[in-house]
């Protein structure tokens, strides 16, 4: 089974909900693929064993067959290379991949070459799988391909996605069986949420919302999901024992027995809403 958790904003508590439940599942397997900033190994300190580089393909130029008519740089609809005075220039940063200049040259002068943009790592149990993209790097959906080609297919993997809902996001629930979408209690939360909704409903995904730092005065976000016909599948209080630990990397459940039923039940429920 394979669960994405995902939120419209930075900042709501995705991670703490997808480590913890994680944690919470004996056979589950967490892929962090908050690949920019990855974070769960401070709360899930997973002893990291194997590290995988992750390489993509960029144009390299024979300058002994180019005669600089700049095809190349016409077919290139990222602007990752450029003719002056009939020299090419390619800036494989932000190169897609896409192999349009190869194509195009008509002096078979462009051919590809292996570039490392990121490394996957992976730990001794089998329950934690982490992307890492490289410094200055833009480009993060190789790295979710690879992901995803390396988890483990006997557990249940909880994917803890990039904040927003860019299409890192969207190439990271691609064949999920569930989304949970976490929130909190703020005009930005309520606004995020809704663009976080309206992309899952658009795949066709099932889904439902954890509440994060829910107080007790404020419905706002209960009464949307109740109009809009969204299960509230957990709600975790505005709580300052809970920050602080997780300040210190320590999750809810670990700090409490509780939690973790908690997160199992919400697993179980999630199990029984959907069809496998």
């Amino acid at each position: 089974m394979k669960i994405a958790v995902l939120s419209g904003k930075g900042g709501t508590g995705k991670t703490i909900v997808a480590a913890s439940l994680a944690a919470s599942l004996s056979e589950s397997q967490y892929v962090d693929c908050d690949v920019e900033e990855p974070n769960g190994a401070l709360f899930l300190n997973p002893e990291i064993i194997e590290t995988t580089p992750v390489n993509v393909l960029v144009p390299k130029v024979d300058e002994s067959r180019c005669d600089g008519c700049g095809a190349c740089a016409k077919a290139c609809r990222f602007n990752a290379i450029a003719v002056v005075k009939k020299k090419v220039l390619i800036f494989p940063e932000i190169c897609h991949h896409c192999g349009a200049c190869v194509i195009a040259c008509p002096q078979n002068a462009i051919s590809e070459v292996q570039r490392e943009i990121g490394v996957v790592e992976t730990d001794r149990n089998g329950r934690f799988l982490q992307g890492r993209l490289n410094i200055g790097e833009p480009i993060t959906i190789p790295i979710i391909h690879k992901l995803k080609q390396s988890v483990r297919e006997d557990k249940i993997n909880i994917f803890d996605c990039s904040p927003g809902a860019s299409c890192t996001v969207v190439q990271t629930i691609d064949g999920c069986d569930y989304c949970i979408l976490v929130t909190e209690p703020t005009p930005f939360g309520m606004h995020d949420l809704k663009i976080a909704v309206s992309l899952v409903r658009k795949v066709g995904m099932p889904f439902g919302v954890v509440l994060n730092k829910a107080m007790a005065g404020d419905k706002t976000i209960q009464t949307y999901c109740k109009n809009e016909k969204i299960v509230v599948l957990m709600e975790i209080p505005f709580l300052r024992e809970i920050a602080e630990n997780y300040s210190k990397g320590i999750l809810p459940v670990k700090m409490d027995k509780a939690w973790e039923g908690k997160f199992v039940r919400m697993f179980s429920s999630i199990v029984g809403g959907i069809e496998l």
